[in-house]
């Protein structure tokens, strides 16, 4: 009942005004950057960071970072809503969790059934939406009770192991998502030593000793690496976009799809929970559920309505149960994640397991406007498709100025510095290059973000062990954590030597 009663709270703090239309901004946005190519969930949370710093400004701290993580959250999920978009229209994937989308989306886009595609796949987000939040407030509670029992050593490994699962899977070379998952924990060292007030990687200039601001980072890496990309690369959409005539589904669509929707739900969700695994995967499993129990399989790629709604719902279904490693354990499981938790620590708010104690209202808050942002989105969905599939013709010599405003305007407003604009445009830079040999991003920020806390437990467990290492395969928790994430990366590559192929996108 406790569950229950803090949820009542969390709705009394999202039907406030300001929230609800913080959850209406950032739905609307979110629903936007899916359908607009080459603009991710990450890109586009982390350009509104600055947007919200500012919008939140004259509210009280807890009041400003319960609006700021409502209208970023909404975002997030908000993309994959829009990500469908593009993929049944226009058989281009808005961001990677889509791409399962496309196979049999832009076949019944063809078949004249575009509108009812993209009905069923917003309410098949709907449904995931709201079983991932119901999943989310069973879970939250019990989960943050047991984190609160884990010794500092155990907390290290834990975050090894949310490291070690992100890069495991990050892109197509383990190799180099780990280097640069090491590459973000030695960004993470720049700076004062919080312990022993030793200036580190700091070349004596001041701008360095409170370290590098993990926004500009976030930004330049991913929205300024993407504008370069643009440029450089042009690659408009050359494809015809499918018209839109009937958006309602008949009974039968309904009654074939439902089936689909639970399932994808669930299969998402569990996936999503697991960190690294992302919603791209959890969308493949859907995908192949659906083909597997199917009673005519031939009919998958040939615009089936299962392959669209079993897809769709496991990636919304999988943005929601990520939340909860974030929440609860303080883990985020993808790359949008990471980013969202550095969003809450600039509000000096810290996820993990005493987010619950300290600030119900902000992580209540956030429960409940997401069931609210869900039921703005069907609203939006499905009368706006014919508006959003407008979107999509956007070009992008109007786009790209838009996206470089934001991301100066918005970094520069956060410290007014010159110094962050000038790392702005090397991260940028470095990103764009780095993207383009195919180093993932996401291991990046992870371990921007994670950095710190993993330096801090490393050292909370050494002082209690007097310095001894063995304390982290002593305590069995921290064993069996270290253990997993051993296996995590050694499974992929040994089935790899076996030449079984290996490639799972984790950027969503």
């Amino acid at each position: 009942m406790d569950a229950f009663h803090y949820l009542l709270n969390g709705f009394a703090t999202a039907l406030q005004w300001q929230n609800i239309i913080f959850a209406f901004v950032g739905v609307l946005i979110g629903t936007v950057v899916g359908v607009l190519p080459g603009i991710g969930p990450i890109s586009g949370v982390a350009l509104l960071i600055p947007v919200t710093a500012s919008l939140t400004g004259g509210l009280p701290p807890e009041e400003a970072a319960t609006s700021a993580i409502i209208l970023l959250a909404g975002v997030y999920y908000g993309a994959m809503y829009g990500g469908s978009t593009t993929s049944i229209l226009l058989n281009t994937p808005g961001e990677s969790s889509s791409v399962v989308t496309v196979l049999d989306g832009y076949p019944m886009a063809k078949q004249g059934r575009a509108g009812v595609a993209l009905a069923i796949a917003a309410i098949g987000s709907f449904v995931a939406g709201i079983v991932s939040l119901v999943g989310l407030v069973f879970l939250a509670e019990p989960l943050s009770d047991v984190a609160l029992k884990l010794s500092p050593a155990d907390e290290f490994s834990l975050m090894i192991l949310g490291l070690c699962a992100l890069s495991g899977l990050a892109g197509k070379s383990v190799t180099k998502a780990l280097i640069m998952t090491v590459f973000g924990l030695l960004l993470a060292t720049i700076g004062m030593d919080n312990v022993s007030g030793v200036a580190r990687f700091t070349f004596d200039m001041p701008e360095l000793y409170s370290g590098l601001e993990f926004l500009t980072i976030a930004v330049g890496v991913f929205a300024l690496g993407e504008v370069f990309k643009t440029i450089l690369e042009r690659d408009a959409n050359e494809g015809e976009i499918a018209k839109i005539s009937r958006i309602l589904p008949t009974k039968q669509d309904l009654k074939e799809s439902a089936g689909p929707i639970i399932r994808g739900s669930l299969v998402g969700f569990f996936k999503g929970i697991v960190p690294g695994s992302g919603a791209t995967l959890a969308s493949f499993l859907a995908y192949l559920l659906e083909k597997k129990i199917s009673k005519n399989p031939e009919k998958f790629g040939k615009g089936a309505i299962a392959g669209v709604a079993a897809p769709e719902s496991a990636n919304n279904a999988a943005s929601g149960g990520a939340m909860i490693p974030l929440l609860t354990l303080g883990i985020p499981g993808t790359g949008t994640t990471a980013v969202l938790m550095g969003a809450l620590i600039m509000y000096n708010v810290q996820p993990g397991p005493l987010l619950f104690d300290e600030h119900p209202t902000i992580a209540w808050g956030l429960i409940a406007s997401m069931f609210i942002g869900n039921l703005m989105l069907l609203i939006l969905n499905m009368p706006l498709v014919k508006v959003f599939a407008k979107l999509i013709e956007t070009p992008p010599k109007y786009l790209i100025p838009m996206i470089v405003a934001i991301s100066i305007f918005g970094v520069y407003a956060v410290r007014v510095s010159v110094f962050d604009l000038v790392l702005l445009l090397i991260c940028g830079v470095v990103g764009y290059f780095l993207a383009k040999n195919d180093f993932p991003m996401a291991p990046l920020v992870l371990g921007l973000v994670l950095g710190p806390m993993i330096e801090n437990n490393l050292r909370r467990a050494l002082t209690t062990s007097n310095g001894d290492f063995s304390i982290f395969i002593e305590k069995p928790v921290s064993l069996v954590f270290l253990i997993i994430a051993v296996l995590w990366i050694s499974v992929p590559l040994i089935m790899k030597m076996r030449g079984k192929k290996v490639v799972v996108n984790v950027e969503g």
